[in-house]
């Protein structure tokens, strides 16, 4: 087999391929294989016909077919190892010559990664930040505990700060036409909270229960719900009852109250150690990617524009969904950034790209040439647990399926090597 390579650019090449009946000949004698027991052959019985034979009573024209597109799939696999490639599309294959089993030759054109030059990144050094909770951080917390187990009672004065008041409302636009989404019936809001948008609770302290409010306010331009970011709005606001909190006292009853604690110091103990973890994992997370965004500015790759636009792709579909959950329209978030979604593309999603698919690649060319890999025991390890933590049928099913299994195989062989650069870096 002849094979020759030419480059385009540096991510883009075609390959010749010329092979003749010294490779060709295995080749048809596989796709000859295709056609045992489904043709029968007079003195022979089904899947026992010689090749020779069985040649004479199949179709020449499908069999031609078969070997064509058999024989263009295997001397491209091959001649791909052979040039080291690593492609990252479906070629676009050009017959240029074919002879029946004699003679092939073809072309394939294909996006390719290009060459990836690497800093030294053995010599990447970073000191981890280690979390400190301090006794505010501590005192932060239960504060918030102490808020959320507060009891209220029912009180007959004007509403202030801290009070939590009951309220039905509805929103109205200038023709006094409901607006939906700027409306509720029985919702709890704590005065202070600042939940609501901007106005909305200073307009309802000093009110008392039995009391109605009428007043205008605007929504935030960069309000993300509902259509409704910079729209004037008329609410009108009944209110249905004042609570004011009782103090509850922050001892070792609240403790147990809290949670499986005998004692406040139990208590505190143990906000400390949660909120260390948090924390820790937080900054071990900003390490990491503060590492991996060093170690891939200083290298070059050449990208193809087709990992780039897939990319793009993914980031749009996890934005659409993202604003799903918010109740928000891929319009009116485009409206609120002052966008279309072409130069959304341009100015935002492509550098963001560019620069996940870059990392993505440093990755695993440090991978190959520290020769990591995943055993299938790490994989099956990590397999079992995350079917143990989902429990719902439908993520099972999700996790049963080949593409999981690679796509987990390959989050496992990132994670081994950011604690290999981490270990580099830090000198572990």
């Amino acid at each position: 087999m002849q094979v020759k390579k030419t480059s385009s650019s540096d991510t883009e090449v075609t390959v010749h391929i010329t092979a003749a009946d010294k490779e060709l000949a295995p080749l048809k004698e596989h796709v000859l294989q295709h056609f045992q027991g489904k043709t029968k052959v007079p003195g022979f019985r089904a899947g026992k016909v010689p090749a020779a034979v069985l040649e004479k009573h199949v179709d020449s024209n499908q069999l031609q077919t078969e070997f064509l597109e058999e024989a263009i799939q295997q001397l491209y696999v091959t001649a791909i190892e052979q040039l080291k490639l690593r492609p990252v599309d479906q070629p676009k294959v050009s017959l240029k010559k074919f002879v029946p089993f004699n003679l092939i030759e073809f072309e394939a054109t294909t996006s390719v990664i290009g060459e990836i030059q690497l800093p030294d990144y053995t010599k990447f050094k970073k000191a981890k930040q280690e979390a400190k909770i301090t006794a505010d951080d501590v005192k932060e917390i239960l504060a918030s505990l102490q808020k959320r187990l507060a009891e209220y009672k029912d009180i007959d004065r004007l509403a202030k700060n801290s009070d939590k008041v009951w309220i039905d409302f509805k929103g109205t636009d200038d023709k006094g036409q409901p607006i939906q989404g700027a409306e509720g019936k029985d919702y709890p809001l704590e005065l202070g909270s600042q939940t609501f948008i901007p106005g909305f609770e200073e307009n309802i302290q000093g009110t008392k229960a039995g009391q109605e409010k009428t007043f205008d306010l605007t929504f935030p331009k960069d309000y993300a719900a509902g259509g409704l970011a910079g729209k004037k709005v008329t609410f009108t606001v009944t209110i249905t009852k004042v609570q004011e909190p009782i103090e509850v006292k922050v001892d070792d009853a609240f403790a147990a109250k809290a949670g499986p604690f005998k004692t406040l110091d139990e208590l505190k103990a143990d906000i400390k150690k949660q909120l260390g973890i948090e924390r820790q994992n937080q900054a071990d997370r900003e390490f990491e990617s503060e590492l991996i965004k060093d170690i891939s500015s200083k290298s070059k790759v050449a990208i193809p524009e087709v990992l780039i636009n897939d990319q793009i792709e993914r980031l749009l579909r996890d934005l659409r969904q993202n604003l799903t959950y918010r109740g928000q329209t891929m319009q009116e978030f485009l409206k609120a950034e002052g966008k279309t979604e072409e130069s959304y593309r341009k100015d935002v999603l492509v550098k963001e790209a560019k620069d996940r698919v870059k990392a993505s690649l440093v990755l695993a060319e440090i991978a190959e040439r520290e020769k990591l890999d995943v055993t299938p025991e790490e994989l099956e390890i990590r397999m079992q647990l995350l079917k143990g933590q989902y429990q719902d049928p439908q993520m099972q099913a999700e996790l049963a399926k080949p593409e999981a299994r690679r796509d987990i195989a390959a989050r496992l062989l990132t994670e081994k090597t950011v604690n290999k650069l981490t270990a580099y870096a830090t000198g572990t």
